[in-house]
């Protein structure tokens, strides 16, 4: 070989019950049917073409950075799943590891500042264990996310019923994960093998393409994620539309949110120069003005996560008006 590697069998790896952990169990949202959770008006239309969506049948896809899983909406997030209102959910590999923590001990996060300087960041004996189970799902045929999903659904995880890959498996919902090679803690241990977690990705990736190619009348939801989401987004879009054409359809009308803490001026739809810095913010640039230029309909609604997923799932409830509505 021409460049050395790195000797991860020196690597000294501790057990999570170890580590100081930034959030637990109880920072998870219940869900609130006394009508107590928050409306956002805003979201009104949203949940409009998301109820017709689901009568139409067609894609309703919520794309998402780690932090939401980190804000504690999991609830509203599985409700929503299991009433026909999400039909694919996209995330990046942090996002498989702090649902998969949640799930086996009921805590995530640990402090980056404390441990980095000791070299112990990300370096937990239970956390690499998801490396095995992408492992074992490359050998199966299996995405990552459904790989993760059936073992946090069929293992010993005393709180599976708030994972989120757990929920897709159960449902027969995609819960595509898209990983880069580095990004991630589950990376650094030597049972990390790049095949297998690029191949299964790349099986996610594919049934994200599959479920894009349903969006004509549907949605496409951003929240919090600033390169995956839109990046994902515009390649499938594309080979969406690639197949699409050929068979004399198109894929244009449907409409993109993006949900983030970010200032946006009030009128996005003209794209910002390249001499402005919002020229690289991609949610805007791909998911509000691109990629909706030939008829969709795009939004931005700025707001924490803890605000902004609920506030859509109690304007679902509002305009069916019956917030028990049943599965």
């Amino acid at each position: 070989m021409r460049y050395h590697l790195f000797d991860r069998s020196k690597l000294k790896v501790k057990p999570l019950s170890d580590r100081m952990h930034g959030m637990n169990i109880s920072a998870i949202r219940k869900l609130n049917y006394s009508n107590k959770c928050s409306l956002d008006d805003r979201f009104i239309p949203i949940a409009r073409r998301m109820i017709e969506a689901k009568k139409n049948g067609v894609a309703i896809i919520l794309m998402m950075g780690a932090h939401v899983i980190r804000s504690g909406v999991q609830h509203y997030l599985i409700n929503l799943m299991e009433r026909g209102y999400l039909t694919c959910i996209s995330m990046n590999g942090a996002g498989v590891i702090h649902d998969y923590e949640f799930a086996l001990i009921g805590a995530t996060t640990e402090s980056v500042a404390e441990y980095i300087k000791s070299g112990e960041f990300g370096l937990w004996r239970e956390t690499s264990w998801i490396n095995d189970i992408i492992n074992d799902g490359y050998q199966k045929g299996f995405g990552l996310g459904e790989a993760v999903g059936k073992a946090i659904l069929e293992g010993n995880f005393p709180h599976s019923g708030i994972s989120l890959l757990a929920a897709g498996y159960r449902l027969k919902i995609p819960v595509t994960v898209h990983v880069g090679i580095g990004y991630d803690i589950i990376h650094e241990h030597p049972n990390c093998n790049g095949a297998a977690m690029g191949e299964t990705s790349y099986r996610d990736f594919l049934y994200f393409v599959n479920e894009v190619q349903r969006l004509e009348n549907g949605i496409i939801m951003n929240f919090g994620s600033a390169v995956m989401a839109p990046e994902v987004f515009l390649k499938a879009l594309s080979m969406a539309r690639n197949v699409a054409k050929q068979e004399s359809k198109v894929i244009n009308n449907f409409l993109t949110l993006v949900c983030d803490i970010k200032d946006l001026p009030n009128d996005f739809k003209e794209e910002p120069s390249k001499n402005n810095p919002l020229y690289y913010f991609r949610p805007l640039k791909t998911m509000l003005i691109r990629t909706v230029q030939d008829g969709g309909e795009s939004f931005y609604i700025r707001g924490k996560h803890e605000e902004t997923i609920p506030s859509l799932w109690a304007a679902i409830n509002e305009e069916i008006m019956n917030p028990f509505e049943n599965p």
